[in-house]
């Protein structure tokens, strides 16, 4: 299974004047794993496909912060 979100780990200088980053997250759109679109593709009603900018559900992508704390999880 694929996911949108991918990430990577940049490289650290020895004189960066910031701290770093160490892994840095980045989103790709769902079409590009999509290909054709094939017949019979679930749609969503039409009220929804305004809210989610889509009318199919294989092509909706939320944008998700990965550096926000999931609700109901503590930080360390």
């Amino acid at each position: 299974m694929s996911t949108t979100r991918k990430s990577y780990e940049p490289f650290v200088g020895p004189f960066d004047p910031c701290p770093p980053i160490r892994i840095k997250t980045y989103e790709t759109p769902p079409q590009l794993y999509l290909g054709f679109q094939p017949y019979g593709l679930p749609q969503f009603g039409p009220s929804e496909a305004l809210k989610r900018g889509t009318l199919w559900p294989a092509l909706y992508a939320p944008y998700t912060n990965p550096y926000e704390t999931p609700k109901g999880a503590k930080r360390e």
